[in-house]
């Protein structure tokens, strides 16, 4: 009998069941190729334009959606007041500490403290890659405390190459160095075809932080 004809008898119409989908287990073709393919990869978002660390947010969201476990750590930033600071409260599953203080970094002359928050941002992002506990881990701004020559570029790139298969890094910030974008497997030149800034237009609380 057909679910029209059974409406048509029974007076009602059945529903039909629905299966709900458990989204924080692998679907069946993720185990399947899980050992034909390497789950972690690398990616770089660089360029001039605003959005880059938005966009690593945006996919730290998503990860986290899937179950992972996401870390990000930021490098020249040391504000307690940008929203993915504020939303620890209501997402404490984005783990999040800050290497920076919330002043301009001269590149010509850095501050000796400077310095120093940059190498315990690096030590602690070395700390996240290695210990494998963590499917993705964000290095905010990581770019631009190299192109400052706060963080040695060849020590990033060494930790690229040790990182445990499963785990996913994005790097964020203007000025990539080449060894950077030839370590990786993604590379997105973020541009501003438009902004509202280009009109003096300040950065707005909940949209640009």
């Amino acid at each position: 009998m057909r679910l029209h004809d059974q409406g048509r008898h029974s007076g009602r119409l059945e529903k039909p069941e629905v299966v709900k989908e458990d989204y924080t287990t692998a679907h069946p073709w993720q185990k399947k190729r899980s050992d034909e393919r390497r789950l972690g990869l690398v990616m770089v978002n660089t360029g001039p334009g605003k959005g880059k660390t938005t966009a690593a947010i945006g996919l730290a969201v998503r990860a986290i959606g899937h179950g992972h476990r996401v870390k990000m750590i930021q490098f020249m930033k040391g504000d307690p007041f940008f929203g993915e600071i504020l939303i620890r409260e209501r997402l404490p599953e984005l783990e999040i500490e800050q290497y920076g203080l919330d002043r301009f970094v001269d590149p010509k002359n850095p501050e000796p403290e400077q310095v120093n928050r940059a190498r315990q941002g690096l030590e602690a992002a070395q700390a996240a890659v290695l210990s494998g506990e963590y499917n993705v881990v964000i290095l905010d701004e990581i770019n631009v405390a190299m192109a400052f020559g706060l963080v040695p570029t060849e020590a990033v790139v060494e930790l690229l190459g040790k990182r445990p298969p499963h785990v996913e890094v994005i790097l964020t910030g203007r000025d990539a160095p080449q060894a950077i974008i030839d370590a990786a497997d993604y590379v997105n030149q973020i541009t501003d075809i438009k902004h509202p800034y280009q009109k003096n237009v300040p950065a707005r609380v909940g949209i640009e932080f």
